[in-house]
């Protein structure tokens, strides 16, 4: 992770610490919570247009912001619990990405691609 995740990711760990919450922070308990956040921030686009989605008003937009730190600190927590380096886990992603959706075969388009042969 850059320098700044994980000055959060440790942040969020003294956090947890302090109050005593380790064993509350179970990657299932994490994921779920997650999972939750996710849904509360859906929940802020569920009946706008998508003209009023990319600019929201200026509560909705502070509801939002709200909702983004809570999945941002979610998921670097759950990342952190299991050892995973977040942007690494990212930056690998994307280089799949790159790989199964060729620019040329998918400029414009919104079709899904075959799944992934399976990792060896």
């Amino acid at each position: 992770m850059t320098t700044e995740l994980e000055d959060l990711a440790g942040r969020l760990r003294e956090f947890a610490r302090v109050r005593e919450w380790e064993r509350f922070h179970t990657p299932k308990n994490l994921a779920m919570a997650l999972a939750g956040e996710v849904g509360e921030l859906v929940a802020e686009f569920q009946w706008l247009t998508a003209e009023e989605s990319g600019s929201p008003d200026p509560d909705a937009l502070a509801r939002m912001r709200t909702e983004l730190g809570d999945v941002t600190l979610y998921l670097v927590r759950l990342a952190d619990v299991l050892g995973v380096d977040l942007l690494e886990a990212a930056q690998s992603k994307l280089d799949d990405n790159e790989l199964r959706y060729d620019a040329d075969s998918y400029r414009g388009s919104a079709r899904k691609a075959p799944p992934s042969p399976p990792a060896t």
